[in-house]
C-alpha cells in the first residue's frame, strides 16, 4: 500500500517538487547565494586593495613575475648569446648548399 505523497522508494514528493521550485526560480543565483555566504567580502577587498598597492591589477601580478625572476637572469650575457647566435645564422646561411 502506497502512502499518500510519497514514491515507492520513500521519497517525499512533496519535499522534492519544493526544492526543484526553489531551484528553478533562483537560477543561477541561488548557487552564488548558496556558497556567498562562505565568502568574507571585507578580507576579499582588503586583498584586492593590497594586491592594487603592489601594482596595478594583473599588471601588477605580472610585474612581480617579471621582478621575481628578473635577478636571476644576465640580461648582458643574453644579448650577448643573442648575437652570437645571429652572427652564426648569419654566416651559416651563406654557406647554404656548399661544401
Amino acid at each position: 500500500m502506497k502512502k499518500a505523497n510519497k514514491t515507492q522508494s520513500g521519497t517525499n514528493i512533496q519535499q522534492v517538487r519544493q526544492q526543484n521550485a526553489q531551484s528553478s526560480s533562483g537560477g543561477a543565483g541561488a548557487y552564488g547565494t548558496e556558497f556567498g555566504s562562505e565568502t568574507n567580502v571585507q578580507q576579499v577587498r582588503q586583498q584586492n586593495a593590497q594586491s592594487a598597492r603592489s601594482g596595478a591589477g594583473a599588471a601588477g601580478a605580472q610585474g612581480a613575475f617579471g621582478t621575481e625572476f628578473a635577478s636571476e637572469t644576465d640580461a648582458q650575457q643574453v644579448r650577448q648569446q643573442n648575437q652570437q647566435a645571429e652572427a652564426k645564422k648569419a654566416k651559416n646561411s651563406g654557406n647554404f648548399g656548399q661544401q
